[in-house]
């Protein structure tokens, strides 16, 4: 199969979907790799790593976009989707519940689109999100920390706290990957963290591995409520698989907040957890409303490229072999994977994506 890697041009997306040493493992499986000028090099990637793993390196987008299948990191921008074509393939972040528009080009397009995010596996976890999850979870914590600084709008307060003077209040909304990952670096830095979640089982489980030095909670509108009066950080880690990200937070609980606390919506990519919140950049990452500074910013692992492309191209490598060698017989055999086909030749595959866009889900035969 001919495989297509582009440079890609979201705001400060410095990730590369593929390594030199994937490009070498594909072209070992017999597949043909073609790969723009420039795009592993912000992450220390040069041309001539991917010419010496038996890529062909082309000047130009449009050549790239001649691929049967396109694999790249995050979903395409409007430039992009003028050079896909019917029956192409693309694997990559598509995020499409919160996306409505992108999802209906694609649709136009006809393209066979295979989300990141709603690939699963054989115990129904997202393998392919996990390790941007991972990331995102650890760089929220940094992101508000930069959040509640003064020359950002925040109310000027330290997480850890000094002696003398108490830590600062941390609350995370959801204990998945993300929200694990942000409890775990709060803690580190010496917040005073409080986790909440619906699954009694998460809880326990956090529980025994912090020893109480976690703080758990059910996961209903009054502990939420209860939680945000005095919180300096809030973090967005719900996620539902392949939905919008549930609207936790109202406008009215969101201003029952001290002035100047922080948000940092890590489900913004698939929509956000409150109804104030709205994609930003790296390039401009805050904005404050209702008083809160918000961090929104739908392509964080960005902020962290080498690292982010280096465990994002691991995760992937196995599932683009498979799928590139045999792509009916791969997604027959594991329903898994097929969990990741949202779009298919016009029609919606993917049965969360369908019931957020209000269309009708169909049984995905490949073209």
């Amino acid at each position: 199969m001919h495989i297509g890697i582009p440079k890609e041009i979201k705001d400060h997306e410095f990730r590369v979907a593929a390594t030199p040493a994937g490009v070498a493992e594909l072209v070992r499986g017999g597949h043909r790799v073609s790969i723009e000028t420039g795009a592993g090099a912000a992450v220390g990637f040069d041309d001539a790593f991917y010419q010496a793993a038996g890529a062909q390196v082309m000047n130009q987008a449009k050549a790239v976009y001649a691929a049967d299948l396109m694999f790249k990191v995050k979903e395409p921008q409007p430039s992009e989707i003028t050079r896909l074509r019917p029956g192409q393939w693309l694997f990559c972040y598509l995020h499409l519940a919160a996306a409505p528009g992108l999802a209906r080009a694609l649709l136009d397009k006809g393209v066979t689109a295979l989300a990141f995010e709603t690939v699963l596996d054989a115990a129904g976890h997202t393998p392919l999100l996990a390790p941007m999850s991972q990331i995102a979870g650890r760089l929220a914590i940094q992101a508000g920390m930069q959040a509640l600084e003064m020359k950002n709008g925040g109310r000027g307060v330290l997480l850890s706290g000094v002696p003398g003077v108490p830590a600062a209040k941390v609350v995370i909304l959801g204990g998945g990957v993300v929200g694990a990952n942000a409890a775990r670096i709060a803690l580190g830095v010496g917040a005073d963290v409080t986790l909440l979640d619906n699954a009694g089982e998460r809880l326990r489980a956090f529980d025994e591995q912090y020893g109480g030095r976690l703080k758990t909670c059910y996961s209903h509108a009054d502990n939420i409520a209860e939680c945000l009066r005095d919180t300096d950080l809030l973090v967005g880690a719900a996620y539902v698989h392949g939905r919008r990200a549930p609207h936790l937070i109202t406008r009215e609980l969101l201003h029952s907040m001290p002035r100047g606390a922080a948000l940092v919506d890590v489900a913004i990519d698939q929509g956000g957890i409150s109804e104030t919140s709205r994609p930003t950049t790296h390039s401009d990452p805050f904005y404050v409303e209702e008083g809160i500074v918000h961090y929104c910013v739908a392509n964080m692992p960005g902020a962290v490229a080498r690292t982010a492309t280096l465990a994002l191209a691991e995760a992937t490598l196995p599932y683009l072999l498979r799928l590139a060698a045999d792509p009916r017989a791969t997604l027959e055999a594991d329903p898994g994977f097929a969990a990741g086909l949202n779009l298919v030749a016009g029609h919606v595959t993917h049965a969360g994506l369908a019931q957020d866009l209000g269309d009708t889900v169909a049984d995905w035969q490949l073209p």
